[in-house]
């Protein structure tokens, strides 16, 4: 995709920002397992970061999805995987459906602040029974009389600590599991919502949450679109995220390789550097060409996203290689860096931590290869 001179003066506003606002907190948010979404958020929301390809009647810039995806990129700057995920969840995973499907009433009362950094938002899909498979969701909203009534818990919610609301995936009907679901704005400060920090080996500045919903009233106009379609808005609304996942490696599996590269070029063994050794700078030669061709893929998926046509495939496989190729670079980099690569505050072993997590979040590398092979024709019959 060629970008233009404006892709890249947004790019340079996200990197100065990073640089000035954020890079130098990585280590005491790191240590808090948090950083302060609000402030960050609000510092961004005034420089347009968070509505980027949003109506401007809601605050937004609107520009279409690749400059969104430049800042993805952008973001891969960070010395962190848990602030990028943490505002990623804002642009591109909590929103798309609210942006796409909601009222003009409800975009008002939440998009247009989450826009400005005035409020932080999470999507509430994953269960500790369901994980990726969305269709088992068990959250409940019932209702009555003008209410939804909803009960049931939520379970990996980036920002779940810190948010405003919730954009809840939970069955509102008993019918067939893929035409029983809805999306419902749930404010987060409502009688019966309870919150739990979840503790993990990685993307510690990035605060998570088990969410609890006991007997939640939230009125029915804060369900998004049509009641019964939640399953179909939420699998687009992935697909935005699986972009969001794939762009914003880019940039990290690049500095992490270029790390290494000088780490291994100033400590010696025997002798000489550690970069001199064929297999150290052939192998590093090997993912840098991997990275090139993960950034071509993603960006012919986002490509064509932007003009509109079905990027499932391309968005699935650019995830999949993402997760996979952030765990075989970290993991290749680490033993670069020998005992070093074993303690806790470089570089190498924080990614090697953080960059687990794409493998796992926003459908498993098992799920995408499942939607690759339903696309490709290969699944066995029945399937």
């Amino acid at each position: 995709m060629q970008l233009t001179q404006e892709h890249e003066q947004l790019r340079s506003t996200v990197e100065k920002f990073i640089e000035t606002d954020i890079n130098p907190y990585v280590d005491e948010w790191e240590a808090a397992e948090q950083f302060p979404a609000h402030e960050v958020f609000a510092k961004l929301g005034k420089l347009g970061l968070l509505g980027i390809k949003y109506d401007p009647q809601c605050g937004g810039l609107g520009l279409d999805f690749s400059y969104s995806m430049v800042m993805a990129e952008a973001l891969g700057s960070v010395n962190c995987g848990g602030v990028p995920m943490a505002i990623g969840v804002q642009t591109d995973m909590c929103t798309p459906a609210l942006n796409r499907f909601g009222t003009d009433e409800l975009k008002q009362e939440w998009l247009t602040p989450s826009i400005a950094g005035d409020m932080v938002g999470c999507i509430g899909v994953s269960e500790a029974g369901g994980g990726s498979d969305v269709a088992a969701v068990k959250t409940m909203a019932r209702v009555d009389g003008d209410d939804y009534v909803i009960n049931g818990s939520k379970m990996w919610i980036t920002n779940g600590m810190q948010a405003d609301w919730c954009c809840l995936l939970a069955n509102t009907g008993e019918g067939p599991v893929h035409k029983n679901k809805s999306l419902i704005m749930v404010p987060l400060d409502a009688k019966g919502v309870e919150r739990q920090k979840i503790h993990k080996i990685g993307m510690h500045s990035s605060d998570t949450a088990q969410l609890f919903f006991d007997d939640v009233r939230v009125q029915r106009r804060n369900l998004v679109g049509q009641e019964g379609m939640g399953f179909t808005m939420q699998m687009l609304q992935f697909q935005e995220e699986r972009l969001w996942v794939a762009a914003s490696s880019l940039l990290a599996l690049d500095r992490l390789i270029d790390q290494t590269i000088d780490y291994t070029r100033d400590r010696k063994t025997f002798g000489r550097p550690i970069l001199d050794n064929q297999a150290v700078h052939f192998r590093l030669s090997e993912l840098r060409t991997e990275v090139e061709a993960l950034r071509a893929l993603t960006w012919r998926a986002i490509e064509d996203y932007v003009n509109g046509k079905d990027a499932t495939r391309l968005a699935s496989m650019a995830k999949l290689k993402s997760g996979r190729l952030y765990r075989e670079v970290a993991d290749s980099c680490l033993q670069y860096w020998g005992g070093m690569g074993f303690t806790a505050d470089n570089p190498v072993s924080r990614a090697y931590r953080d960059g687990r997590l794409g493998s796992i979040g926003g459908g498993a590398d098992e799920i995408m290869l499942g939607i690759i092979c339903k696309l490709e024709g290969t699944l066995p019959a029945g399937d």
